[in-house]
């Protein structure tokens, strides 16, 4: 029997097992926690992971065993062969949440060879589609790195399950959990099987979008069984309105196909998630105990390999947001450009930096210093996408504010390593494109010819019904194309069309060979014998910002070739 540090002090009490050629079986005793919420949540779980062995689907979900024994007491089976994802990520340092690789070394430290490697890998793909999934229609909250945890065999799992139902851990008057369930670059990294996109995560994709089709299924089994609990006096099952959060995550109105792209969105959603690795590194600071700035060959901020300090750089004389420009990666967005001018520089420097990274750049100011007033941060919240180039020009005013109110502060503040390793410039800097009233090297590089090798493949769902054609672009693989990898987007026409009125598109994929797209492409309007006399041709091209769109391959379809009264789901040679 030991003890957990933790601040319930928890019980570790190793149990001796019946089977005398069985393991040792330990768990953990806890006082002053209600574990009634941890055992509901774990029968969901375990429920939810039977429907899916029934369906053929085996995401390999690691179910443990928890027992009230009391109020405000109980038991918790402790997983084998488990560390928590902050164990794991700290031994890269206090900033290890924001580096790509942790996991998947963890994992190659205890499967050295390839097939116990690949064999470990293709667990976490599964395991963490489950999660995903699991977490997402149960709601569960408060999902920090202390209370995810990975065994040496791959398999993910989640524990602790206090907040659940959407009732969010708050920090101040914002939710910790920013991002629908927890999926991170370094999460990615494993399912890619390095840091491109791969065929890989098409299936932990697919997985995904099959494993929460088949729960919504059985949307009224999972109400039904919650609100068997509302009496129970579980303080997050208390109502009807916690209900409807499970009734609103499963989308019970929706098509499967619909249900598969809002799913899709919800995993790049996450995957491009800031908070959630900023809410690692939170914990990692307050497990350690963190007090100061690391060292310089550790870095603070996530962008930047190294800490910068006035000493190194000099002083700054002035600083100004001086214009911003437009960026894809992988969506449309804007990056800020920052004019610098140091003490003894006769030019300016620029650099440029996003909104996520100013906003990083206030957060950990927050952390270090807790006691000082800082200059306000604005909003992040946008509505919509009609007018980001305004809320891009209003961004620039406000951050141009904040950081003038910034360095006109106290000097501990201004003159931090922080500020300075945010203001130093990055080997990316010199690599942008040029901006009004710089002068920068023209670009004497050739225009790209408009097609050269063609291959790959499209997987498509193609379906009928209520006059309208859905054509669904689900994902495209080993695309060929010389040097850089593409930025690939799909292009549809119904021919004949002479004046292209059919065109339709799906937003663009960035440097991948492998993309994912899960998009609809609606025709309305068209009768099921119209649609026999017309061909669906389809293009993938790849979009280039300083020279004409790349042609990586195509496909004509004859819809006279489908059986459009049902859904045709198939891969295409393109």
């Amino acid at each position: 029997c030991s003890f957990f540090s933790s601040n319930a002090v928890p019980l570790k009490v190793a149990l001796i097992n019946a089977d005398p050629l069985g393991e040792e079986i330990n768990v953990m005793f806890k006082v002053g926690e209600d574990l009634r919420q941890d055992m509901l949540a774990l029968q969901m779980i375990k429920i939810m992971d039977k429907i899916w062995l029934q369906e053929g689907l085996d995401l390999r979900m690691v179910i443990f065993k928890c027992l009230s024994t009391g109020k405000d007491r109980g038991m918790v089976e402790l997983v084998p062969a488990s560390d928590t994802l902050r164990k794991i990520q700290v031994e890269y340092g206090v900033t290890g949440s924001f580096k790509d690789k942790p996991l998947a070394e963890w994992l190659r430290k205890y499967n050295p060879t390839e097939e116990e490697y690949e064999k470990a890998s293709e667990n976490f793909i599964y395991s963490c589609a489950g999660c995903c999934v699991a977490t997402y229609v149960l709601g569960i909250c408060d999902r920090h790195n202390d209370n995810i945890m990975l065994r040496n065999t791959g398999h993910m799992f989640h524990i602790d399950f206090g907040k659940f139902l959407g009732h969010a851990q708050m920090f101040g008057s914002f939710k910790r959990d920013r991002a629908p369930f927890v999926l991170t670059s370094d999460m990615a990294y494993v399912i890619n099987g390095g840091e491109k996109p791969t065929i890989r995560f098409q299936l932990f994709v697919d997985l995904c979008c099959q494993a929460y089709n088949l729960i919504r299924k059985h949307a009224s089994l999972f109400l039904n069984l919650l609100s068997l609990m509302l009496s129970s006096g579980l303080p997050e099952l208390s109502g009807v309105q916690d209900l409807k959060y499970v009734q609103d995550a499963l989308q019970p109105q929706t098509t499967d196909a619909e249900a598969t792209i809002f799913f899709t969105r919800l995993i790049e959603s996450s995957l491009g998630s800031v908070a959630t690795k900023f809410n690692f590194f939170i914990h990692n600071l307050a497990q350690l105990r963190f007090s100061g700035l690391p060292s310089n060959d550790e870095p603070i901020l996530s962008f930047s390999a190294k800490t910068y300090s006035l000493k190194q750089d000099g002083r700054i004389k002035q600083v100004s947001v001086f214009t911003y420009q437009k960026r894809y990666n992988p969506d449309k967005h804007y990056i800020y450009v920052v004019r610098v001018l140091r003490e003894g520089q006769v030019e300016p420097t620029f650099v440029f930096r996003t909104f996520d990274e100013f906003q990083e750049l206030h957060n950990k100011l927050g952390i270090l210093f807790p006691l000082w007033k800082l200059p306000g941060f604005p909003n992040k919240m946008v509505l919509g996408r009609t007018h980001i180039k305004d809320v891009a020009a209003k961004r620039k005013v406000e951050l141009n504010s904040y950081i003038q109110s910034l360095m006109n502060s106290s000097s501990e503040v201004a003159e931090c390593d922080l500020v300075y390793t945010f203001f130093h410039p990055l080997l990316r800097d010199d690599k942008v494109e040029g901006i009004d009233g710089i002068a920068r090297p023209a670009d004497t590089s050739p225009s790209s010819p408009t097609s050269g090798k063609v291959g790959g493949e499209v997987k498509l769902s193609i379906s009928y019904r209520n006059s309208t054609l859905f054509v669904m672009v689900m994902h495209i693989k080993d695309l060929v194309k010389d040097g850089a990898d593409p930025n690939p987007y799909v292009k549809t026409y119904l021919l004949p069309d002479t004046h292209k009125t059919s065109k339709r598109k799906t937003k663009i994929s960035r440097k991948t060979r492998n993309p994912t797209f899960n998009e609809m492409l609606v025709y309305s309007g068209y009768s099921m014998e119209t649609l026999k006399q017309r061909e669906l041709q389809l293009s993938v091209l790849s979009a280039e910002s300083l020279r004409e769109n790349f042609f990586l391959g195509g496909i004509t379809l004859p819809l006279k070739d489908f059986n459009l009264s049902k859904e045709t789901v198939n891969w295409y040679r393109l």
